[in-house]
């Protein structure tokens, strides 16, 4: 039990956070399909950050992740303004802006990793080796029964993220910008009337959800893989997206949705090595969030709604 909890959470967080990106761009009206091109390459510049500047530093050494963290943060951020553009100044299809910035990710990383290993560090590889974070126990509250399993084994990315997502709600809902970009969602032309900047507002927001979503592949690429590669590339951006649609764009009951996504993989994982079974099995565990998707999809869809203004291009003059 305490193993689901644990692995539950280190892959519910991540989730959350990179969902709590396409709430903010989603709420200011703009479509997000591009999340999981987003924590790709973030994760991508976090990961060379990390390896370029590891030898520096003692095997057991934290700042290399720590860096490695900043810099995905600031890769998924600069990345998101090529969505912003695209979205806000050219006025592009946000959906076919999405999936052509996702297309681009992926195909751009795995050329530059292995350029990059092959040019700079001499290796023939396609992968950067990060191994796994250190994790944190917190004495006492972690010998609770069932529930001490929250305060033990800890990626300090837990840590940030919890943090990172108390700082986004308050952003969200106790400040004049996130009013203004919570009505850019639902009346943009009314933020206009009022002498506010809707195009500024969302490119905010935008690139928050890359500065979020790059936070989230970092720490996969910390935990899940030990490494970055093309792999990361699984469908957790998209999975994201469906547990914002599912927490009805609120930041609460989508944390909700990607804890129920979290356990559903670890308990799949769990099921498997307690009856012993081939381990062909775990991949197959790990369909398990998506087809809870699918089911929440069927029962709970006609009780969503999206922000008024999503998906629909700003045009000043018309009113």
């Amino acid at each position: 039990m305490e193993r689901i909890i644990i692995d539950g959470l280190s892959f519910s967080l991540p989730l959350f956070i990179m969902a709590i990106g396409g709430i903010y761009s989603e709420k200011s009206g703009i479509t997000n399909l591009a999340l999981e091109g987003l924590q790709g390459v973030g994760a991508f510049f976090g990961a060379l950050a990390a390896v370029s500047i590891a030898g520096n530093f003692a095997g057991n050494s934290q700042v290399p992740y720590y860096v490695a963290i900043l810099f995905a943060v600031l890769g998924g951020t600069l990345y998101s303004l090529l969505h912003a553009l695209l979205c806000i100044r050219f006025k592009a299809n946000q959906v076919i802006s999405g999936v052509v910035i996702n297309i681009l990710a992926t195909a751009l990383t795995a050329f530059l990793t292995k350029y990059i290993n092959r040019s700079v560090f001499g290796a023939a590889s396609d992968k950067f080796v990060l191994g796994v974070s250190a994790k944190w126990t917190i004495p006492g509250l972690s010998q609770i029964p069932v529930l001490g399993a929250v305060f033990k084994d800890i990626y300090p990315f837990e840590v940030i993220i919890i943090v990172a997502a108390v700082v986004a709600w308050y952003v969200m809902y106790k400040t004049p910008y996130g009013m203004n970009l919570r009505a850019c969602g639902d009346n943009p032309h009314a933020v206009d009337a009022a002498g506010v900047d809707v195009a500024k507002v969302r490119l905010i927001a935008v690139m928050v959800s890359g500065g979020l979503s790059g936070l989230a592949g970092i720490s996969f690429a910390y935990s899940i893989s030990a490494n970055f590669s093309s792999s990361i590339y699984v469908g957790y951006g998209y999975l994201a997206i469906a547990a914002l649609i599912f927490g009805n764009w609120t930041i609460l009951p989508t944390l909700g949705s990607c804890l129920l996504f979290g356990f559903a993989r670890s308990g799949g994982y769990f099921l498997v090595q307690k009856l012993q079974m081939p381990s062909s099995y775990s991949d197959l565990v790990m369909t398990l969030p998506y087809v809870v998707t699918l089911l929440l999809l069927i029962f709970f869809s006609k009780y969503n709604r999206s922000p008024r203004a999503l998906g629909e291009i700003y045009d000043k003059g018309k009113r």
